[in-house]
């Protein structure tokens, strides 16, 4: 079975500088790409303050699931990357207040580094939408 491919962007100048969509859905399946605390006005939100990025890549995240049609209840997978490893568990609280009832599948890695200095975490989530009717 052939599926539709829709591609959902945030307009962030790095999508069209690496060709890449913020999230990309077919069929049932969506694949967010890994989301850095980026604010609108493309600065870092929470420098230095590694919960309050993550709270910012989870709102990121949770924006682009519903542009596809779906929402955080629907992850199914959900990566951490992360440049300081000790920092795992203030990022596991955040991730517990809004993941807590879905509990996806879960990887917590540390990474050498970002494109931006700045970030301490990026995530990443895959969603499969139950209610889908293909």
């Amino acid at each position: 079975m052939a599926y539709d491919r829709h591609l959902i962007s945030n307009g962030t100048p790095m999508e069209e500088e690496v060709g890449f969509s913020r999230a990309v859905r077919v069929g049932p399946f969506i694949s967010v790409a890994g989301t850095a605390s980026i604010g609108a006005d493309g600065k870092t939100v929470g420098a230095g303050d590694v919960a309050a990025q993550t709270r910012q890549c989870i709102g990121i995240i949770r924006e682009a699931l519903e542009q596809a049609g779906s929402g955080l209840h629907d992850v199914a997978r959900l990566r951490v990357l992360l440049t300081d490893i000790g920092q795992w568990r203030a990022v596991a609280a955040v991730c517990k207040e809004h993941f807590g009832d879905i509990r996806p599948a879960c990887t917590i890695v540390a990474v050498s580094g970002f494109v931006n200095p700045d970030w301490l975490v990026e995530l990443e989530a895959d969603a499969i939408v139950e209610s889908w009717q293909g």
